[in-house]
């Protein structure tokens, strides 16, 4: 993958695959050499270890991300096995399934009004097309995969960059607005004395491109020293 691809927007791994060592270990000595505060941190969490979520299909990935908004990851993952389960699905229901399901039939897997409007509305907009598949996106850029995502009932900017982060493997996007990640820039470059407004972060974070995802990871990670 060269810097050009991945600076364009539209650089990403494979779907199914994973980040390469070689390019995780070019990103973070590119990111030290940028930012001497942030590298310091870096050191002490150690080796980059981003992991990329697999699953079949975009859908999938964003209805797994509905299912998992605004709950512990426990009580989340109970209503997901319940949701596969009601189905007879492995992996996750289908968007035909979802489609012709009843609200009463969702409801009983212990999902809310709102989440079940959002389910199916992605299931409606991926039997029309309108969310491409792997190889489709693949093409897009960062900004048109957001626009795409965030399109669908219940997902916003945020679960879009969780996306691009986690399952195509985009290296350059910065969930500036995130919790943790304002957290972690304030242990970082603020001494844990205020929190950073999303455009501190975002200025910084110039100087991090074209590795804007991984800075991120480190950032969340940092709180767990």
């Amino acid at each position: 993958m060269t810097r050009a691809r991945i600076a364009s927007g539209a650089g990403s791994v494979t779907a199914g695959s994973a980040h390469s060592e070689a390019l995780l270990e070019e990103a973070v000595a590119e990111l030290k050499r940028k930012d001497r505060v942030l590298g310091k941190a870096m050191e002490s969490v150690g080796p980059c270890l981003l992991t990329l979520e697999k699953t079949r299909s975009p859908y999938e990935s964003l209805a797994r991300a509905i299912v998992y908004q605004q709950l512990t990851g426990k009580a989340a993952g109970t209503i997901f096995e319940r949701f596969k389960a009601r189905f007879q699905s492995s992996t996750c229901p289908t968007a035909e399934a979802v489609a012709r399901a009843s609200e009463e039939e969702l409801r009983s897997c212990g999902l809310s009004r709102a989440k079940i409007r959002a389910l199916k509305d992605l299931a409606d907009k991926t039997a029309r097309k309108e969310i491409p598949g792997f190889s489709r996106m693949s093409g897009l850029t960062d900004q048109e995969i957001i626009e795409i995502a965030s399109s669908v009932r219940g997902v916003g900017v945020w679960t879009a960059q969780m996306f691009l982060i986690f399952r195509l493997g985009r290296l350059d996007v910065m969930p500036s607005t995130d919790y943790g990640v304002r957290k972690g820039y304030s242990r970082v470059f603020l001494k844990e004395k205020r929190l950073p407004e999303p455009s501190e972060i975002d200025e910084r974070g110039e100087r991090w491109r074209p590795y804007r995802s991984i800075a991120s990871w480190y950032l969340w990670r940092v709180l767990d020293n």
